[in-house]
């Protein structure tokens, strides 16, 4: 395993960590702004109003985006486990 392999590698999971996150901090990034809004017009200072929101959002990202997520992840780990033979000589 040369250095241009490990950098590759590394290069490949930071990526695919950014993909994979991406949708999820996006949605969870608006809804905390939105929610943050509200509050600051209503001045209700509420910490389960800012919570609850984002819990939501959340379960619909994963529910819409989560097959999605889990065939990038398993087509990086097939792709890392496939490179092991190449890797070792």
């Amino acid at each position: 395993m040369n250095a241009q392999m490990v950098l590759t590698i590394g290069q490949d999971a930071l990526w695919m960590m950014l993909m994979v996150s991406a949708p999820l901090l996006g949605v969870i990034l608006v809804v905390g702004l939105l929610v943050s809004l509200f509050q600051a017009v209503t001045q209700i200072n509420e910490a389960t109003l800012a919570f609850v929101p984002k819990l939501i959002a959340a379960m619909l990202v994963f529910a819409l985006a989560g097959p999605w997520m889990l065939s990038v992840l398993v087509e990086y780990i097939r792709r890392t486990i496939e490179a092991i033979p190449s890797a070792v000589m």
